[in-house]
Order: structure tokens, then C-alpha cells, then sequence
């Protein structure tokens, strides 16, 4: 099956852009960003609106976890039902030369919906592709099983399904001197025009607005080594989805 496109829906948010692989463990240098639902494309497509990327150390110092979401917010009673789009390829793309261009890419497919739904991650892998021309690596080495399952194989462990998503901001000020920026459907769009409190909530008081909402996550922990290879220590994340 043949992913392409020229125009993809590449929303890359880093959490963290560059993860430094010592000795001693791995340091990050965190860059912030959050990305909800920010355009009317997305409020039409939420399976491919990327809310977050993320890469953190893993359970040992030579690990690292990524993580991307998709389609928050999703409530409790749309949780029973929500799944992944069968017909998008979710990918993460590592570059460790330090040129911008992916080295290693993650590949994650679906079949099935609802509590029968299946994921196969491809990767880490060298991509066929490069840029916004994709292509599945089909000769890859895939881990695959149920969604909201934890899978392993070998040294690398895979989740994807739901998982609740954290959002502390002060969200209805935002709206409030960023109209536009405020959602016309979903769960977003209920925030008052008008803000409860007078003005920012002092530090220590933000509020989680989407406590008890959730978002599609795909989540891997794997040796580091895996994604650095022979390159310069230094990574750099991000994620796509295309269709």
C-alpha cells in the first residue's frame, strides 16, 4: 500500500527538538509547543490533528520514550468507539546528522475498529522516502497487536490508544485576546466567551482544562541507539500524518 502526498497534513509539534546522548544518560533541551485543534481542517479531520510531540529518557539511561496524540479532546462517552484512521499512515521521524531531514522513521498503520482494532509499528528504519513524498517500508521490522494494549518485542515496547491529556493553561483568557483561535465545534468550543476570573491566574493555579478528556496516543520505549546510530549523539523529533 502506497502512502503519497504533496500537500501532507504535517503538523510536527516538538516537545523536545533535541535529546543529547551522554555517557551518563540522556539530557534534553525542551522546546514547548502544544497544537489543539487549531485550525477549521482539522476540526473537519481530528485524526489528523497532532496535539503533541514528546521524547523524554525511558526506564533506564540508555532508553528513550516518543510519544505522539491525535484527536483531543475525546470524551468519556466518544472513548468506547474512537480509534485510529485506518486509511492515514502516523509516523515519527528522527534525524541524528543534524540536517532537518529524517534518518530513522516509525511507521504506525491500523486495521479494524473499535475494541478489535489492530496497530503495526514499522521501525526504527531508514525511510524509502524522504520529505513529503511517503512511502510504508514494507520490508521493516514490525511489532503488531491490539490497540490499548501494552505490546513488546524484543527490547522495544508499543502503546496506542487512549490515554488522558493533560492541558494546563488558562485557556479562556487565551480565547479571550485570541478570538479566532477559539474553536466553532468539539469540546473547546464550550469554554465561556467570558473568562471566570478577572485575569491570569496566578502561577500554581492553572487549570487542566481537559482533565477527564482524552487523546489518541501512540507511545514507544526503545534503546537509544536505535535512533542515533552513527550519527552525532543528537537527535531531533517529529511527527506526521498523512494520507
Amino acid at each position: 500500500m502506497l502512502y503519497r502526498t504533496t500537500a501532507v497534513r504535517r503538523r510536527a509539534r516538538v516537545a523536545l527538538a533535541a535529546l543529547v546522548v551522554l555517557a551518563g544518560g540522556i539530557t534534553a533541551t525542551t522546546v514547548l509547543a502544544s497544537d489543539h485543534q487549531d485550525t477549521p481542517e482539522v476540526e473537519l479531520s481530528p485524526r489528523m490533528d497532532i496535539n503533541d510531540v514528546y521524547a523524554f529518557p525511558g526506564a533506564s539511561a540508555d532508553r528513550i520514550v516518543l510519544v505522539m496524540t491525535t484527536s483531543s479532546p475525546i470524551t468519556p462517552a466518544q472513548g468506547a468507539t474512537a480509534g485510529f484512521d485506518p486509511n492515514l499512515l502516523y509516523q515519527l521521524k528522527v534525524d541524528n546528522t543534524g540536517d532537518g531531514v529524517e534518518d530513522r522513521v516509525l511507521q504506525f498503520t491500523f486495521s479494524g475498529t473499535g475494541a478489535a482494532q489492530q496497530v503495526t509499528m514499522r521501525g526504527p528504519v531508514a525511510p524509502s522516502m524522504i520529505g513529503q513524498m511517503t512511502t510504508i517500508v514494507e520490508n521493516a521490522p514490525a511489532i503488531r497487536g491490539a490497540t490499548n494494549s501494552n505490546i513488546a518485542s524484543g527490547n522495544v515496547q508499543v502503546f496506542a490508544g487512549l490515554r488522558d491529556d493533560p492541558f494546563f493553561l488558562d485557556l479562556e483568557q487565551f480565547f479571550r485576546i485570541i478570538p479566532d483561535r477559539k474553536p466553532v465545534s468539539g469540546g473547546l468550543s464550550q469554554l465561556p466567551d467570558t473568562p471566570s476570573a478577572s485575569g491570569w491566574r496566578p502561577a500554581g493555579q492553572a487549570v487542566d482544562y481537559l482533565r477527564g478528556l482524552n487523546t489518541l496516543a501512540l507511545v514507544v520505549e526503545l534503546p537509544a541507539s536505535q535512533l542515533t546510530g552513527t550519527g552525532t549523539g543528537k537527535i531531533g523529533v517529529w511527527g506526521t500524518i498523512s494520507r
